[in-house]
């Protein structure tokens, strides 16, 4: 019998097989494209290179991007609304931004070539995941400004799904929904997918009962201990997909069903690059640092080396001939320096899904105490924890402080709650308070 992935492989994007050597090739003259595009037509562009001393001509290899100066989020936000835009208003057909919660949003805009871009490549990254034609896709990430909703939407339908429409909130609704349309793909973030999951248990709806075999999950950091909470309650494959809106939306990187060993980017339309934050130096594949894209054929918003924040690594191809990148570890502006330890969430959510007892749902508050850090841990028991008693909480309680203690290097106070008692997120999660 043929294997699942020789079967495929007549369904994939021609570059999607490309050599190594033809997909190089391919960057280099889109590249050359991207950086005289952004020169010609961006006037903070022609400005940005012209101070670091570098025209798009010399770009001679792919290693020479290194010359060209970075972007960054407040680059957008400067020049907002349109000013980062290579094309006039009249050929835009979409807007996007940021909520804006952090200054004035980044908006974001698209040419219908840019939007038939970004609907194959969902197309193809929902492909990748194991979705197909026919499939019910039930989209529960936001709709509106935010580009997760409508980004998977136009992805699903390109490769010839039915969509649900659904965006965020409503959770019971959600619920009723999707045991009577009986999706067979689930896109949200992993966090609320969590919410759906708890509430299904509320109406008595069996997961593994319902067509549901698929969630692709992103717009936020999740662990690999997550995947596997996500898959035994749901009996699904859980996937992970990569995208930011300044770059396209979802969709830039997807795992792949034959591996699920981290996003495969899709490097034919977003070139990627690691580098050491505090330096900005290139660093090789392999190591740890922060990922940068430049974009090789938007036409509306061309973004030159743009500083994502995500902290990650380039790994070599494994089912595509592109590179994947590892586990988001966390944003370089999302890291906590607690007592000269620096600490990411996900690190702490690691630890808490080790003991069986305790479910995701957890949140971080920091406080300061004089001059010294205090972290207290929330986090709720799993319903069939919630009757272990006094003594059962203190040994999860120790146990648990000291894992982080070892694995993380900071002492935290440790407060286990009943099930259901803290806030739920109606999308991506919000896991640190930080009162300092």
């Amino acid at each position: 019998m043929n294997s699942p992935v020789k079967k495929m492989t007549h369904l994939l994007d021609p570059i999607e097989t490309a050599s190594i050597d033809a997909l190089r090739q391919t960057q280099l003259e889109r590249m050359r494209w991207s950086l005289l595009h952004a020169y010609e037509n961006v006037p903070f562009y022609r400005q940005s290179f012209d101070a670091a001393g570098v025209h798009p001509s010399e770009l001679s290899s792919l290693a020479d991007l290194a010359k060209f100066p970075f972007t960054v989020k407040n680059d957008l936000r400067d020049n907002y609304p349109y000013g980062m835009f290579a094309v006039p208003m009249r050929d835009i057909v979409r807007l996007h931004a940021s909520s804006g919660t952090t200054g004035k949003p980044t908006v974001v805009g698209y040419t219908q070539k840019d939007i038939d871009t970004w609907a194959n490549v969902v197309a193809r990254s929902l492909r990748a995941a194991g979705a197909h034609a026919g499939d019910i896709v039930h989209v529960a990430y936001g709709y509106g400004l935010f580009t997760g909703g409508l980004g998977a939407h136009y992805g699903a339908e390109r490769l010839g799904c039915t969509v649900i429409p659904m965006s965020g909130g409503q959770t019971e609704k959600q619920v009723q929904l999707i045991r009577d349309f009986n999706p067979d793909v689930l896109m949200v973030t992993p966090s609320y997918m969590l919410n759906l999951a708890d509430e299904m248990d509320r109406q008595g709806v069996d997961p593994h009962q319902l067509n549901l075999r698929l969630g692709v999950f992103g717009a936020e950091p999740w662990t690999g201990t997550m995947r596997t909470e996500l898959e035994r309650r749901l009996g699904i494959d859980a996937m992970d997909i990569y995208g930011l809106s300044e770059v396209m939306g979802p969709g830039v990187g997807m795992e792949c069903l034959e591996t699920k060993d981290g996003p495969t980017l899709w490097e034919d339309l977003f070139y990627p690059e690691i580098i050491d934050p505090a330096t900005g130096d290139v660093l090789p594949d392999g190591d740890y640092g922060e990922l940068v894209f430049t974009t090789l054929t938007k036409e509306a918003l061309p973004i030159i080396r743009y500083r994502t924040r995500d902290l990650t690594r380039l790994l070599p191809g494994t089912a595509r001939p592109m590179r994947r990148i590892d586990k988001i570890t966390g944003r370089s502006d999302d890291m906590l320096i607690i007592r000269g330890v620096n600490v990411f969430p996900t690190q702490v959510e690691e630890q808490i899904l080790r003991l069986a007892e305790l479910s995701p749902h957890y949140e971080m508050v920091i406080s300061r105490n004089g001059n010294l850090d205090q972290v207290e841990v929330k986090v709720e028991l799993k319903p069939e924890a919630a009757g272990i008693g006094a003594e059962g909480k203190a040994r999860v309680i120790k146990t648990l402080s000291h894992h982080i203690k070892s694995y993380i290097g900071i002492s935290t106070a440790i407060r286990v709650t009943a099930p259901g008692s803290l806030t739920r997120s109606e999308g991506k999660a919000r896991h640190v308070t930080d009162l300092r």
